[in-house]
């Protein structure tokens, strides 16, 4: 690795490859050197400083030394999400215990929100490990995310799909994941960054020759299209705003303000 590339750690879920895609197409590749890692370990790097750049769980964003959002892009959700979901034999209110996907802190707090303002319910919370899917059960479920939601989606008579219970709480979408810096970083490369994101995601149907499909049937461009939201627009980061002001009250988002004469 050349001394001057930034180390960018990213996500490695199914959701993800449209924003690989564009970046590894486009000259900025060159510029980074990237890792692809789960959500746990993204955040890690960032925090730790093994990372410069980092799509990140935004539930990361408070323990981060001036965090900045540099990206126009991110894994959001429009209402339902499919791949963050709480799995159960019973009805949510019937439940003892909720398994936690150890995967992804922004999930966890998701559901932690969920159950304290939206259902209303309280059931032991256990932190997940390897193989705990396969534990689910009776008065046990279990939340799951990522890839593996994709392989037991249909194994459970009930599941709660946490996109649409926030949307459905507050009206508003959702942010799992940000593209999110803790040092200055060249307004060029932000710029081109930024541009590869776009390019990734207007080429997911070019994307779908290349990919194959993680389960029989399932549909990749319904997902990438229907069920992940790419755009932080505004409703995003109002959302975003709203759901880290719960972690960390009073908490301001800083984003990275083009300059005039790249736009």
């Amino acid at each position: 690795m050349a001394n001057n590339q930034i180390k960018v750690t990213a996500v490695s879920y199914l959701n993800t490859k449209p924003l690989l895609y564009g970046i590894l197409k486009s000259p900025i590749a060159g510029q980074i050197d990237l890792e692809l890692d789960i959500p746990s370990v993204c955040a890690a790097k960032l925090k730790d400083g093994r990372a410069d750049l980092g799509l990140v769980p935004v539930a990361i964003i408070p323990e981060l030394r001036q965090p900045w959002i540099i990206s126009d892009y991110c894994i959001g959700a429009e209402g339902s999400v499919r791949t963050v979901c709480i799995y159960a034999d019973r009805p949510i209110e019937q439940l003892d215990t909720i398994i936690l996907d150890h995967h992804s802190r922004t999930s966890v707090q998701l559901t932690k929100y969920l159950l304290a303002n939206h259902w209303r319910q309280n059931p032991v919370l256990v932190n997940g490990y390897e193989g705990y899917e396969q534990e689910l059960g009776g008065k046990t479920g279990g939340l799951v995310i990522g890839d593996r939601a994709i392989e037991i989606e249909n194994r459970f008579p009930f599941s709660y799909d946490l996109g649409e219970a926030w949307t459905q709480h507050t009206g508003l979408p959702f942010v799992f994941a940000a593209w999110v810096s803790t040092k200055p970083l060249p307004d060029d490369f932000i710029l081109a960054f930024n541009q590869a994101l776009q390019t990734g995601i207007a080429e997911i149907p070019q994307l779908m020759y290349l990919l194959p499909s993680p389960m029989p049937q399932f549909d990749l461009q319904t997902y990438f299209t229907n069920y992940i939201s790419y755009e932080l627009n505004d409703a995003k980061k109002k959302a975003l705003q709203h759901f880290l002001n719960w972690l960390q009250p009073g908490l301001t988002l800083q984003y990275h303000n083009y300059p005039e004469a790249a736009l």
